[in-house]
């Protein structure tokens, strides 16, 4: 399979494995009260961080992925940002990528790896992710998606995002958009079948039924002589043959199963032949989706969603439409299924969820991202008061809440403190609340609402209905060498506590024989830190 080089590469490759895991600590002024509130998630936050924090809980979990990257048109003004091991890559950091930047196609690489190599960690087995670009990346970003996805999991999709040419378009007239589709595993099945509403001609004693011809035209005359042989009716041992120069659509042995199903209809006065055709028999057939998306919104329909939900039209330059994602969302989700969106942008994502959800009385819930990104002053967003853009996707969320009248909450959630092994050893210790926390989420994937039970005397880091977590730890690299689990202690706690206990220390000096005694299940820390239990 070819492969794509690009500098920098080699560098980010498996860089996702190095970014530090880092607390999600909930902000409950931007949380909103109601129905999947702990399911619905907004994150503030660079992406490729809280990708990796979400790992613990939603690894396999996400059946649908939506991205819209920047496209890196030259005009966006992103900055690379990551802090990637590499002194090429550092020399990147904290510059904005124009249009003259000779790297800026490497550069964009860079930054597209790691979070497409967490994003595939986090997609189902079931699962699909679809990405929307332009002609600025297509070529790159397919080829390095065929890296990380598998080319043979690759579809591709076609959007239609406007009627006519720009101002700026002097030669061609773009009006479409990719979008690229990549399955976890690709195998028929995953994409739903189509609901279309078929009118049917026929009625007999089975059911409903349609009637279809099976020839086509022979555009080479009669060289496929395998597709003219005769269907021979059973009852009276007549025999068909295409007409007027054309052959069947169907194999010999194909035509005799429809045959021997009584399938077939035999048409005497025209001296043609036909296939019945059942709702049950369009099942397969209505699993194939077209690749061209139309009359699937537009920009401009985009941006007057946005308008109708009391935002300036040109809040954002190149916003979605709910109509679009639905579409994608009918295509690859169930009811009850997970969806992503690590570029969150405005929030349509969210949008198209909950407006699915109404209208099929479906359970989907999703996870928005959104980096703090500061907007430009004199722009509309800046001039009505909005400063970052994760400020709009949040608000937009909420409008959408408002206005359809749903008894629907979600969880808003910032980083906290990155908590990793290389800070740990290096003396860069977290607080005891912190690393609480950090191991309650890793030991349960749940994330601790309730702080107060946390108790750094006892080394008690909180509780749920399957187990108590303990973290033996204190802020002091020097005294935390000679923490351990010790015989004292677990005969101590487990006087109190006789349940099921997971316990993240430096060191244990028990054997196993006492682990299982006491009950207690030993996480290291830090080189186990970041085990899911």
């Amino acid at each position: 399979m070819p492969t794509i080089n690009f500098k920098g590469k080699s560098a980010v490759w498996n860089h996702h494995l190095s970014v530090p895991y880092q607390v999600l600590d909930k902000d409950k002024k931007m949380s909103i009260e109601g129905k999947n509130m702990d399911e619905n998630l907004i994150i503030e936050g660079d992406n490729l961080t809280a990708l990796k924090s979400l790992l613990p809980k939603y690894q396999g979990k996400i059946k649908c992925i939506y991205i819209d990257p920047p496209y890196n048109t030259g005009n966006e003004g992103w900055v690379y940002s990551d802090n990637v091991n590499s002194p090429l890559i550092k020399n990147w950091i904290g510059k904005s990528v124009g249009a003259d930047d000779l790297t800026r196609h490497e550069k964009w690489l860079c930054m597209m790896t790691p979070r497409l190599k967490i994003l595939n960690e986090l997609l189902s087995d079931n699962g699909v992710i679809f990405i929307s670009i332009d002609d600025n990346e297509q070529a790159h970003l397919k080829m390095l998606l065929d890296e990380i996805f598998n080319e043979n999991n690759f579809e591709s999709f076609i959007w239609k995002k406007k009627g006519g040419a720009g101002n700026t378009e002097k030669i061609i007239g773009n009006l479409t958009e990719y979008i690229l589709c990549y399955f976890k595993y690709k195998k028929a099945g995953v994409f739903n079948f189509r609901n279309i509403e078929r009118t049917y001609k026929f009625r007999d004693k089975t059911g409903p039924y349609n009637l279809e011809g099976i020839e086509k035209t022979n555009s080479g005359g009669y060289e496929r002589k395998t597709m003219l042989f005769s269907i021979i009716d059973p009852k009276t041992k007549k025999e068909f043959y295409p007409q007027n120069g054309q052959r069947w659509t169907a194999g010999k042995e194909t035509i005799d199963r429809l045959v021997k199903e009584n399938r077939i209809l035999f048409d005497y006065a025209k001296g043609r032949v036909y296939i019945i055709k059942r709702p049950e028999d369009y099942q397969e057939s209505e699993n194939v989706y077209y690749n061209l998306f139309l009359e699937k919104g537009s920009l401009a329909t985009a941006k007057d969603e946005l308008e109708s939900l009391g935002f300036d039209r040109e809040i954002f330059d190149t916003p979605k439409p709910s109509k679009l994602i639905k579409h994608i969302l009918e295509i690859a989700t169930q009811k009850d299924s997970l969806i992503l969106d690590s570029f969150a942008g405005s929030g349509t994502t969210a949008q198209a969820v909950l407006e699915l959800n109404k209208e099929d009385g479906g359970n989907r819930k999703f996870i928005l991202v959104q980096l703090p990104e500061k907007i430009e002053k004199d722009t509309p967003a800046y001039k009505v008061g909005f400063r970052y853009i994760h400020e709009i996707t949040q608000e937009r969320v909420k409008r959408v809440i408002k206005r359809d009248k749903l008894d629907v909450g979600f969880s808003y959630f910032k980083l906290g403190s990155p908590i990793d092994a290389e800070s740990i050893l290096s003396g860069t210790l977290p607080t005891y609340k912190e690393f609480a926390k950090y191991v309650y989420y890793l030991a349960t994937g749940e994330t601790m609402d309730n702080e107060k039970p946390i108790d750094e005397k006892s080394y008690f880091a909180g509780k749920n209905k399957r187990e108590s977590i303990y973290l033996i730890y204190q802020k002091d690299k020097d005294k935390l060498k000679n923490m351990a689990i010790t015989l004292d202690w677990a005969e101590e706690i487990s006087k109190k506590d006789k349940g099921k206990k997971i316990v993240y220390a430096p060191a244990c000096f028990l054997d196993e024989e006492y682990l299982d005694k006491f009950n207690i299940q030993f996480v290291s820390v830090p080189y186990s830190l970041f085990e899911k239990k």
